[in-house]
């Protein structure tokens, strides 16, 4: 995923965090906020220390997060910004897991339309 898609200074994260509607599920929070001058959508990811101690687990896990994201770009609309925070509950997910859990979230905070079948059937 190119960096144009990333939620990356701090005043950015905080007016999402801050101004953003939340949805959660057992692993993830999603929080989102609308942007109407974006021409397609950016996305900030957050894995604390309670996910995993070592730079190892959290760095493995937002790539899975990104690996997502990139894979189902095209359903994901254009005009919003979001982040995605990994709760503890992630910390020994595989890609499979991540990907079940995340789309579950995303489909919950109306990013996605719906959650494909192939998933579903997981």
């Amino acid at each position: 995923m190119r960096k144009s898609y990333r939620v990356k200074t701090e005043s950015d994260f905080q007016r999402v965090f801050k101004s953003g509607n939340s949805v959660a599920n057992r692993a993830f929070v999603i929080y989102k906020i609308d942007k109407a001058e974006n021409s397609h959508f950016r996305v900030g990811i957050s894995v604390g220390k309670k996910v995993g101690h070592t730079a190892v687990v959290r760095n493995r896990l937002k790539r899975y997060i990104r690996a997502v994201l990139t894979e189902y770009k095209p359903a994901i609309e254009a005009q919003i910004d979001f982040l995605v925070i990994a709760r503890p509950y992630t910390r020994n997910f595989g890609m499979a897991e991540v990907k079940k859990n995340l789309l579950h979230a995303l489909f919950l905070a109306n990013i996605i339309e719906e959650i494909p079948d192939e998933v579903e059937e997981d």
